[in-house]
């Protein structure tokens, strides 16, 4: 395989921790996502359903999970569903998964060829009284393309009118706020890849190279230890680039006396990095640039101080907000007494700042979370502050990926290079 799977345990424990909040005598259904279509024959890989991965570890499309677990029978309380393979599959496609590899992943010894699904679901479904259903209710989510599991949710529900239905995703969300320790070590992993992949970088850039290229970088390099690839579509922006925060195009030539913001990080198994950088095109930051980047650091260095247990992120921001507000000031981009009477929506920070400082990190990359929750021990989050100056075409963003620790965070990418003169000595070796 090309990567080393989370044990099983991992996905046993997840499910062990979601049925005791499910209503008694309740069936849950999730689905895979969708093996979406591009034009003529094409289509895009598969990019699983991360609430069914959650629960059983399965990266294979036409899985279905069904878990019932006030079941008469035992046998009956997790049942995995996954595609029956043919010889012309196996021709055209290659391999997928047995009975026997999926129970070894998921840790389910009750595995069916979905052709079985129907049936099974009918006999169970007549057990129970309440139906917990599967979608995607992530605050930020724009699903204008019908999904798996919305499709699945009609016609469970024209089939079974009169059950009760509930919805799924509260529950997983707030599950999956707290990270377990075997997918610490998973996202350990992909920061750590991308670590590899930003040292191949340093040693590549110089005036001249094109964003594409620096692209090419990473992928070589995080394909080659065993990643699928990126994380989220890279982001590789010079000079003015750097100020437009969703740039993806990636295709301008770094000049010399530019800097290069690189938004680009590693999967391994599912789990995501999330990793940016800022380094001078030439490899020496200018004094203002050096300026402008120092205070961009010393902001991502204090919030760690403050993303600590008991505070919520509304709070977080506010307080970050107030950080960069006096840095701003500092050199020299808002005035100090302005600064000071700008009020709560802080709009003169807005103008160089214009983002959120953190979010949840796990098998998504803006990962699923319960809005307004406490931050807690175990919850991974980004810290991603920015100082963007378009008419200086200046642009710095520098994120970690950070544990919340009892006593301290815990920096999964304290071993990248981040200080000034640490980068420029890595890329004029």
């Amino acid at each position: 395989m090309r990567y080393t799977p989370a044990s099983s345990e991992l996905f046993i424990r997840n499910r062990n921790r979601l049925k005791p909040l499910l209503k008694p005598k309740s069936v849950a259904i999730l689905n895979s996502n969708d093996v979406m279509p591009t034009n003529a024959d094409g289509s895009l890989p598969l990019k699983q359903n991360t609430h069914l991965y959650y629960l059983c570890g399965i990266d294979q499309e036409e899985t279905l999970l069904l878990l019932c677990p006030d079941a008469f029978d035992e046998i009956d309380r997790e049942i995995l569903f996954v595609k029956e393979t043919s010889e012309n599959i196996a021709i055209w496609e290659g391999h997928k998964l047995t009975k026997e590899q999926a129970t070894r992943l998921s840790g389910i010894k009750n595995v069916q060829w979905l052709s079985a699904m129907e049936a099974t679901m009918h006999r169970l479904i007549d057990q129970s009284k309440n139906i917990y259903l599967n979608d995607n209710e992530h605050s930020r989510a724009n699903s204008p393309v019908e999904t798996r599991n919305q499709r699945f949710g009609k016609h469970c529900q024209k089939l079974y009118p009169l059950h009760q239905y509930h919805r799924l995703a509260p529950h997983l969300n707030d599950l999956r706020m707290t990270k377990q320790p075997e997918e610490i070590t998973m996202l350990k992993q992909a920061c750590d890849i991308t670590e590899q992949g930003f040292r191949r970088v340093l040693d590549f850039v110089k005036p001249g190279v094109g964003e594409w290229e620096i692209e090419a970088e990473f992928i070589h390099e995080f394909t080659r230890r065993k990643s699928k690839g990126f994380a989220y579509s890279p982001i590789i922006g010079s000079g003015k680039n750097a100020c437009i925060l969703h740039y993806l195009d990636n295709n301008q030539v770094c000049q010399d006396g530019e800097l290069i913001l690189m938004d680009v990080a590693a999967e391994y198994g599912s789990w995501n990095a999330d990793m940016t950088r800022t380094i001078p095109a030439n490899g020496v930051f200018t004094d203002r640039q050096k300026e402008v980047y120092n205070a961009v650091l010393r902001v991502m260095r204090q919030c760690s101080e403050i993303l600590r247990p008991g505070i919520t992120l509304a709070n977080y921001q506010k307080q970050v907000l107030e950080l960069m507000s006096k840095e701003l000031v500092a050199i020299g981009l808002i005035d100090a007494d302005e600064a000071a009477h700008q009020g709560k929506e802080m709009p003169l920070v807005r103008k160089y700042f214009m983002h959120g400082a953190s979010h949840h990190l796990g098998l998504d990359v803006h990962d699923v979370n319960t809005p307004n929750a406490t931050i807690t021990e175990g919850m991974v989050f980004t810290i991603e502050p920015g100082i963007y100056i378009p008419e200086e075409n200046l642009g710095i963003r520098l994120e970690n990926n950070y544990v919340i620790g009892k006593d301290h965070n815990i920096d999964l990418m304290a071993n990248i290079p981040i200080e000034v003169e640490d980068i420029e000595q890595l890329m004029n070796a």
